[in-house]
């Protein structure tokens, strides 16, 4: 099952108001945790003893979600297994830095990673596909390989669930993307 926790995107509107009101950055963490914390314990997303992949693109996102996770998993006990789990494309110059940074994650909050690659998986990296296929739709054909490979990265870890963070921005182009291509329902 994969976890998005694009529920908490109020938390991220509150979160602008709360720059309005100029509050001091160590109140403004402890006000955004613990909305995140009161989210999760109202719509019961973990239960005790689950494994949960946090989906570690390196990125702002993935990189705020690992932390306040195992922070709130630590401060309010929730007794997870939390895992940093990691997708390589085999894009050149574009995962290396935030592969980098996800090691660096890795120490910096102690979960283990998993790290899962095209090339393992699949036998090929997305530059070789763009090299048979050209540019057009190599987008499209990496985000389906992408969630495929954190599926298969999920089910190598045996966890319960996988968390994703997304912004604000983020949703806002799904929803418009999908109303584009004429996938309301999606």
């Amino acid at each position: 099952m994969i976890l998005s926790f694009i529920s908490l995107s109020s938390i991220f509107l509150d979160a602008k108001i709360m720059q309005w009101l100029k509050i001091c950055r160590e109140c403004f963490y402890a006000v955004f945790e613990e909305e995140i914390h009161q989210v999760i314990l109202e719509n019961q997303l973990f239960k005790p003893g689950e494994r949960i992949a946090i989906g570690a693109s390196g990125g702002k996102d993935s990189t705020v979600l690992a932390y306040v996770l195992s922070e709130l998993n630590r401060r309010h006990n929730y007794g997870l297994d939390l895992f940093l789990l990691s997708v390589d494309e085999g894009i050149t110059g574009y995962r290396d830095d935030s592969l980098e940074t996800v090691k660096r994650n890795e120490l910096q909050y102690g979960l283990p990673l998993k790290i899962v690659s095209y090339k393992d998986l699949y036998g090929w990296t997305m530059d070789e596909i763009v090299k048979m296929i050209g540019l057009k739709n190599n987008c499209t054909f990496c985000g389906v390989f992408r969630r495929q490979a954190l599926d298969r990265g999920a089910a190598l870890l045996k966890v319960d669930k996988v968390a994703t963070g997304h912004n604000a921005d983020d949703i806002a182009e799904t929803v418009l993307l999908n109303i584009l291509r004429g996938d309301i329902a999606r």
